[in-house]
């Protein structure tokens, strides 16, 4: 006997959903009301009283990285890049050598877009931080850097 093939069930799957190759925003979760990024005061703070090591840790903490919000974005550069420009180029591993992994990779998108837009011999102090993050981080860290979707 045949089969009654006038079933039509099979035309309400959404084949579309299964698709491995189908694209999805990550970033179309709503912006939060606060602003983000590291407290600018504070590091600021940290810098004068000298204490390096906390301010680099407080600039990168809270990064807009998921944000689409551009003004917090270079506002949150500047602040890193200070930092970054403030160490003394022996204090530079030991700064490092405090990041997990994904600080290294966050540390690595800060110094290339300080590359992007560079001031006043920041471009000499940016090479000596790739150079030390590369040393930990290693050629993985530039290739998820640079082909991250995901920006600061």
């Amino acid at each position: 006997m045949a089969k009654n093939t006038l079933s039509s069930r099979f035309r309400k799957v959404d084949i579309d959903e299964y698709d491995e190759n189908k694209f999805v925003d990550d970033q179309l979760q709503e912006e939060p009301a606060e602003p983000q990024g590291p407290d600018e005061a504070e590091v600021d703070s940290l810098i004068r009283q000298g204490e390096l090591l906390r301010a680099f840790q407080s600039a990168l903490r809270n990064s807009p990285v998921n944000s689409k919000n551009q003004v917090a974005k270079e506002r949150t550069q500047a602040i890193v890049l200070k930092v970054l420009t403030s160490f003394k180029s022996n204090e530079i591993e030991k700064a490092v050598n405090t990041l997990d992994p994904n600080g290294i990779d966050l540390l690595m998108k800060y110094i290339y877009k300080g590359f992007e837009k560079p001031t006043e011999n920041s471009s000499a102090i940016l090479l000596q931080w790739h150079e030390k993050a590369f040393v930990i981080g290693g050629l993985g860290s530039i290739v998820r850097v640079l082909t991250s979707r995901k920006t600061v």
